[in-house]
């Protein structure tokens, strides 16, 4: 600890990412990245950015882009906001609109950036808990509150909500902000972005880094009616009004407009799970049924842990949280055939 820190700083808990190591030969299935790789178009529409135009800021409002995700999701390109990834996004929802008298709910088994948020922000926070199959209870939100805030699928169990659910949730709350992250929606779920059209209270925020194979880009952007995409605005603008660079924002542009790349990938992600869940439950584990690009799955001869540590031993790399509930789970990134065949062979040795 600093003399010189904000008293802020000693009280703050970070996220913390997923490992990035570099190890060779290492199969790393921990941090929820897409096997595919990116849109060769994509590609090609970055390596064209890179001109003497860099000398020059991108355009602030990220106009060409926000196009873009309109036109996919047929909505207005002023009821799209971009960032610097969906956690910026989120962050400046968190700001502009989760922060009231009342607390803010959420799961309390969720994305670990929510109670992070909360905390830097200043957000009274209420963790509603999972029911006992992992499941969001909606029932459990009915209470006072300023705000809701709901990964859909959730994260890391991967299990999804259906779409009238959803609705429901937002429909029950019209007095409520109501933000549905929708990281993995791509890869099984319904979106709820069609609902924004009716209802002004939901905001729902998406990110290019899974669908799209574009994590090292730090895309994402949400969609709402222009009220609430007028509050990220002005907190955006109150902290960075050039956050999108001109590279970024034409490989995004570029993704989202290359359907055929993207329904192709996400297809070999959803078929290669649907592999992993089977052969994972063949050989004795519990799998929950995830729309997700990951699997959340224990056995009950072996603790989480020892489990992540031997796969490790064995040069593959997976995701273990030490929480309650949770802590005999591993979160396995779904990789390639022979990615997903290494982590297969190397759990059959282990239990």
């Amino acid at each position: 600890m600093s003399k010189f820190w904000s008293p802020i700083v000693a009280t703050l808990k970070p996220y913390i990412a997923g490992e990035q190591p570099r190890i060779q030969n290492l199969t790393k299935l921990n941090t929820n990245e897409n096997p595919y790789g990116p849109s060769p178009k994509a590609l090609a529409a970055m390596q064209a950015a890179v001109t003497d135009s860099l000398k020059l800021y991108p355009d602030p409002s990220a106009l060409a882009l926000r196009q873009s995700i309109a036109r996919f999701h047929g909505v207005d390109a002023d009821e799209v906001f971009v960032g610097n990834g969906s956690d910026e996004v989120l962050a400046h929802a968190f700001v502009a609109l989760l922060k009231h008298e009342k607390p803010l709910l959420y799961p309390d088994i969720t994305y670990s950036f929510y109670p992070t948020y909360c905390r830097l922000f200043g957000i009274e926070s209420v963790e509603i808990p999972l029911k006992d199959d992992f499941t969001v209870g909606l029932a459990d939100y009915a209470r006072p509150a300023g705000a809701i805030i709901l990964p859909n699928p959730n994260a890391p169990t991967g299990i999804g909500l259906p779409l009238a659910a959803i609705e429901k949730l937002v429909a029950e709350h019209p007095d409520l902000p109501v933000v549905i992250d929708e990281a993995y929606i791509d890869f099984g779920g319904e979106s709820a972005i069609p609902l924004t059209r009716k209802y002004d209270n939901l905001l729902v925020i998406h990110t290019l880094s899974k669908s799209r194979s574009l994590a090292g880009l730090r895309v994402g952007y949400a969609v709402g009616q222009r009220p609430l995409i007028d509050a990220l605005e002005r907190v955006k603008d109150s902290f960075n009004s050039y956050p999108l660079d001109r590279v970024a924002q034409a490989g995004a542009a570029a993704a989202i407009d290359d359907r055929e790349w993207f329904d192709l990938t996400r297809g070999k992600v959803i078929e290669q799970r649907e592999r992993v869940t089977g052969a994972l439950r063949q050989r004795g584990f519990e799998v929950l049924p995830s729309q997700a690009n990951f699997v959340f799955a224990r056995h009950p001869d072996h603790g989480g842990e020892a489990l992540a540590k031997g796969l490790r031993e064995r040069a593959v790399l997976v995701r273990h949280f030490a929480k309650p509930r949770i802590s005999d789970f591993l979160r396995i990134t779904i990789g390639t055939a022979e990615e997903c065949d290494r982590l297969v062979a190397a759990l059959e040795e282990i239990v």
